[in-house]
């Protein structure tokens, strides 16, 4: 697989309840495209995200010949505030995983025009010292307003570079600040990235990153207080939390400079990531958590197809019929809401 430009671009799209995508009318050869993923084909994958992305009549098809090739990849997020270094970070362990041999697909989640929908997607340009590798897939992905750091189509084009053999999947979130907490219920371990002198000490205290963090990572530790900024973290640990169960994952705090080539610091974070996967199997943490993943993602598609039966009986008589009752005093919206359900 390759990074280069392979369908990355983000187009305004409907969201998963919107109609059919633009692309949907054009006939799709599910099968084919799964096919060509699995043998490496970087537009077969490119064009199965395209039609995760899309909301494509084909998505059912397309999650039901994926399924059974998928549940090996490791899932790795990345997040903190913007200006730590995420997309630099990103790339540095690309590079050490590649020297390992692995295959690795990357999801960068990029903030969206709120006028547009479209995104500058900056990280796929950030990343191109990987743009030969035909082992490596990135594709970037606009939030389109999606709140928590990444966009509702990540779950699906993370199945997409699982069943493409993908080892593993880096997904970086938008960097929005304190609302990114989503990508610990997608990710199997969860790397939180802080920098010296931006004040991410009270920003973890405040956003529940502490909660979230199974690797911290204080990057451009070459810079004053990054010693200062570890202490904070250890410090806070120290206040409580899930991480003091017994048997419990501590999450380690490691000090980087990803920005250089060498003596970055990035090899210990890989050995701690190592170290997690381990242990995520030895206590069945990690089996417990892809169930609650795949549980998670079921009840969201199943919202949205509920939203979009709301939708489709917005103005009509029988919703009309119920606002007037509840506007007269004769019913209450939640006895009303029952009798809307009742009848979707």
């Amino acid at each position: 697989m390759t990074s280069g430009d392979l369908g990355g671009t983000a187009v305004q799209t409907p969201g998963p309840a919107a109609p059919s995508g633009r692309r949907g009318r054009r006939a799709v050869d599910v099968p084919a495209l799964v096919d060509g993923a699995r043998a490496g084909d970087p537009r077969s994958v490119a064009r199965l995200i395209s039609l995760v992305e899309d909301a494509s009549p084909a998505l059912r098809e397309v999650a039901a010949a994926l399924a059974p090739h998928t549940g090996s990849a490791r899932v790795v997020g990345l997040t903190g505030s913007p200006g730590v270094g995420k997309s630099t970070t990103t790339t540095a362990l690309v590079t050490a995983l590649r020297a390992r041999d692995l295959r690795v697909g990357v999801l960068a989640v990029d903030p969206s025009s709120p006028f547009s929908g479209g995104a500058l997607l900056g990280d796929r340009v950030r990343m191109q010292d990987h743009a030969g590798d035909r082992g490596v897939y990135i594709r970037s992905m606009a939030s389109r307003g999606h709140l928590g750091g990444l966009s509702w189509a990540t779950p699906q084009a993370l199945r997409v570079l699982d069943a493409a053999g993908c080892d593993v999947v880096l997904i970086e979130t938008v960097g929005v600040g304190q609302s990114e907490l989503e990508i610990a219920s997608l990710a199997d371990t969860t790397v939180v990235l802080v920098a010296p002198g931006m004040g991410d000490g009270i920003q973890a205290a405040k956003a529940g990153i502490l909660e979230i963090a199974d690797l911290f990572v204080v990057n451009k530790a070459d810079r004053d207080g990054a010693a200062q900024t570890a202490r904070d973290l250890r410090a806070m640990q120290s206040l409580g939390g899930r991480h003091d169960r017994p048997g419990w994952w501590r999450p380690p705090i490691c000090r980087t400079v990803a920005s250089r080539d060498v003596d970055n610091g990035i090899d210990e974070v890989v050995e701690q990531l190592d170290r997690h996967a381990e242990w995520l199997e030895s206590s069945g943490e990690g089996p417990r958590r892809r169930t609650e993943r795949a549980a998670r993602e079921i009840e969201a598609i199943a919202l949205a197809g509920l939203r979009e039966r709301i939708g489709d009986v917005r103005g009509s008589a029988a919703l009309d019929a119920l606002a007037a009752r509840v506007v007269a005093g004769q019913s209450d919206p939640f006895r009303a809401a029952d009798e809307l359900l009742a009848q979707l």
